[in-house]
């Protein structure tokens, strides 16, 4: 009787076993379901934020571009109308910069 009584504890646990086993296995392959679903979904949320990222840049990119053409153009207007002054400014700005560098560079 007590050998009966092992060999269906025995037999017990072997299907205990392997009922953990297949639960095991069954909820190791939901996890990588969910977890590759869950890498898909991130993937595309990234590629969607990186695209807005993009499209703003270039709007940005275009305005800036923009600006700096006017600001070019209202340059190039002021020193034609008085080409002295421009050059006096820009002699005085070379001036002031090279005064700050020579500080600078005092041993």
């Amino acid at each position: 009787m007590a050998t009966n009584a092992v060999d269906t504890a025995k037999d017990e646990a072997k299907a205990t076993a392997s009922a953990l086993a297949d639960s095991a296995s069954k909820l190791s392959a939901e996890a990588q379901r969910s977890f590759g679903e869950a890498a898909k979904k991130f993937e595309k949320v990234v590629s969607e934020g990186l695209e807005q990222i993009r499209a703003q840049s270039r709007t940005y990119a275009d305005s800036a571009g923009e600006q700096f053409d006017d600001a070019q153009r209202y340059v190039v207007e002021r020193v034609k109308e008085r080409p002295l002054v421009a050059t006096g400014a820009a002699l005085g700005v070379g001036l002031l910069i090279g005064l700050l560098l020579a500080s600078g560079r005092k041993d």
